[in-house]
């Protein structure tokens, strides 16, 4: 390796806000802000985690005199496992395999020079105590990521907290038999389910009844406010004529803190797209102690971070901020496609309000911006370039928001689309439902229910509920409208730091079947810089999908975790063989190596990415006064 690679002496002196600890023993420790980490603590725990790799890593004279000692190190301990003296639990054995194959790959060469870090090499440099040599800090969370890698390879990930009794264990069910075993089964299982209804009750759907009588007050609040009657409450173009655009309105109807004003104000004097409809701010609890809101409030109140990040990049946001790459995958003008049989149509480039981290962030100029329909001209050579590729059956109308045009507006595109034979579905994709739901006037559903007609043309609406108090008795009652006309709704979520906790996003999928939205897709935060603060580990979304998701029953459970690969498109996340973890960075962040769903087909290079630390999103659940020990397997999930 060249010296790119080699890390800086500051490597155990960092002054941190807040700390946890490896979340495996019994207590959780959070300093008070300015209180040095005590990074002693941590690498006596790292070489304590294994003892003979950190042998291996200190008798070594040189970088690859370490990588041969590991990689036959690993090699013996995998052989290990096969044993038939070996008494690890089958499952522990699985861990122990999964362990080995990332180990293998973190310390792979050909991932050292991909992604211009060795982590190796800092181990190898910590272990021969040369901190002087480290070129860069080595974070807490690098440490505890070795830390859960050291002891997976052996067999002690704590994840079934080893001891005899587990290793030879079989449940008491298993030794009975026919209703002996099959009440003692019924038994475990009452216990899953009473432990996740339990988890439930942290997160209420708008549909209560205790929030519902909040929220008429808000509603009576804010009619009040801006002189509307109940009639006007029903009528969407009142909504979108009150939109609100600055921090008075909200200072005057609900409680902010003294951040979020100055980071709305700032993103008003710097023309930063900011909107909420009267409707989605009656969603938000008047008080912030109530705390049920938090999702609501973070979709559409900027932090600081973001409205730093956009006002300095005003006049280049369009290309920093395109991390799907959509300015190469446009081979026409509103025309979006990276599949063979899908193509996306953005006719509309605002929406009723402004979602933080939206996808499209760079290229919606305000809410509801006058110039936000494209051209007829524009308009008319994207549906014409449809023409010339006969393979695209399945349209997404999508921008911006397309349900926000006049009726006549989405009549007309709608029109065009049904009339060429190869179109066989048409998605709206839309938020109305849950920002605007009155938008669904009759006049609406029965333009949209004409071009409904199976087998010929699907019409599905495809939206975004983010969190379970986003559901109310006004989205249940458009989206069962919109389901008597035979059509279907869909849901897409982004996992944020907001919808992440234990269960809470099984709360949703469990609350969308009940109105009768399918969940659909489960999005991996995109990974921009602007948007940061919302995201959440990789490790986190398979965790939740394994742990979570996977009590319930099917048909709750029916949308599928994905990574959007910029310019190419969707990475089933379940799929081991098409990602790959490569490489721990010095502040604890993990690189994958993503490989497109052209795999198998033809060669298209994958792509890296660089997740967020588990260590740091850890940090902010403790935060939020999360029990850290509830997510403590998260380092065993790549």
């Amino acid at each position: 390796m060249k010296n790119k690679n080699s890390f800086h002496p500051e490597v155990l002196k960092r002054v941190g806000t807040k700390i946890i600890d490896d979340v495996f023993s019994d207590e959780i420790s959070i300093f008070k802000p300015k209180f040095e980490v005590d990074y002693e603590a941590y690498l006596e725990r790292l070489w304590k985690a294994n003892p003979a790799i950190h042998t291996i890593l200190k008798s070594a004279s040189d970088l690859e005199s370490a990588r041969d000692g590991m990689f036959s190190y690993l090699e013996i301990a995998e052989r290990k496992i096969f044993d038939v003296d070996n008494d690890l639990h089958i499952l522990e054995k699985a861990t122990v395999r999964e362990g080995i194959r990332v180990f293998k790959s973190i310390i792979g060469p050909v991932n050292e020079y991909r992604t211009s870090v060795s982590a190796l090499e800092i181990l190898w440099r910590l272990a021969q105590n040369k901190r002087e040599e480290l070129a860069t800090e080595v974070s807490v969370g690098f440490l505890l990521e070795f830390i859960n890698l050291f002891r997976s390879v052996i067999g002690k990930s704590n994840i079934y907290l080893e001891n005899n009794e587990v290793k030879k264990h079989i449940p008491d069910f298993l030794k009975m038999e026919g209703l002996e075993a099959s009440r003692a089964r019924s038994g475990i299982l009452d216990d899953f389910g009473s432990t996740v209804k339990k988890y439930f009750k942290k997160f209420p759907s708008g549909l209560e009844e205790e929030v519902v009588t909040w929220r008429k007050e808000n509603k009576a609040r804010i009619l009040r406010y801006f002189g509307g009657s109940n009639r006007d409450w029903n009528d969407y173009q009142w909504h979108l004529k009150n939109v609100i655009s600055d921090s008075k309105p909200l200072l005057d109807l609900i409680e902010l803190t003294n951040d979020q004003k100055a980071s709305i104000e700032k993103a008003k004097k710097n023309k930063i797209p900011f909107g909420i409809t009267p409707y989605y701010l009656s969603l938000m609890d008047s008080n912030i102690s109530i705390g049920y809101d938090h999702a609501v409030r973070a979709q559409v109140i900027p932090p600081k971070e973001y409205v730093d990040t956009m006002s300095e990049h005003k006049q280049d946001r369009d290309i920093l901020f395109d991390f799907m790459g959509e300015h190469d995958t446009s081979p026409v003008d509103l025309i979006t496609r990276r599949y063979p049989f899908i193509a996306i149509l953005k006719p509309f480039n605002t929406c009723s309000q402004i979602c933080i981290y939206c996808q499209r962030n760079w290229e919606i100029e305000r809410v509801l911006d006058p110039k936000a329909l494209a051209s007829k001209e524009k308009i008319e050579e994207a549906l014409a370039w449809l023409d010339e590729h006969k393979s695209i059956g399945d349209i997404l109308i999508t921008g911006g928001d397309p349900m926000v045009m006049k009726d006549s507006q989405i009549e007309e595109t709608l029109d065009v689309l049904a009339q060429k034979k190869h179109i066989y579905r048409i998605r709206l994709g839309t938020r109305t439902p849950v920002v605007l739901p009155m938008r669904w006037t009759e006049n609406l559903l029965k333009l949209v229910s004409r071009y409904h007609q199976p087998p010929k043309l699907e019409i599905a609406v495809v939206t975004h509920f983010e969190h379970s108090y986003e559901i109310t008795p006004e989205s249940l009652k458009t989206i069962q409208n919109i389901r008597k006309l035979g059509i279907s709704v869909y849901n897409q979520v982004v996992y944020t730091i907001e919808n992440s906790r234990r269960f809470e996003m099984a709360k949703l999928r469990w609350d969308l079947k009940s109105i009768g939205v399918d969940p659909y897709y489960t999005f991996n935060m995109k990974g921009k810089e602007e948007t940061k603060r919302y995201m959440v580990p990789i490790a986190r979304i398979l965790q939740e999908r394994k742990e979570e998701a996977r009590l319930l029953p099917g048909l709750d459970r029916t949308d599928e975790p994905v990574f959007n690969v910029p310019k190419l498109g969707k990475n089933h996340l379940r799929s081991w063989q098409d990602h790959r973890l490569v490489m721990i960075l010095p502040n604890g962040s993990r690189v994958y190596e993503f490989h497109p769903w052209e795999k198998n087909i033809t060669p298209i290079p994958p792509y890296n990415y660089i997740d967020v630390p588990i260590y740091e999103y850890l940090e902010e659940l403790a935060a939020r006064g999360e029990n850290i020990r509830d997510y403590r397997t998260i380092w065993n999930y790549y």
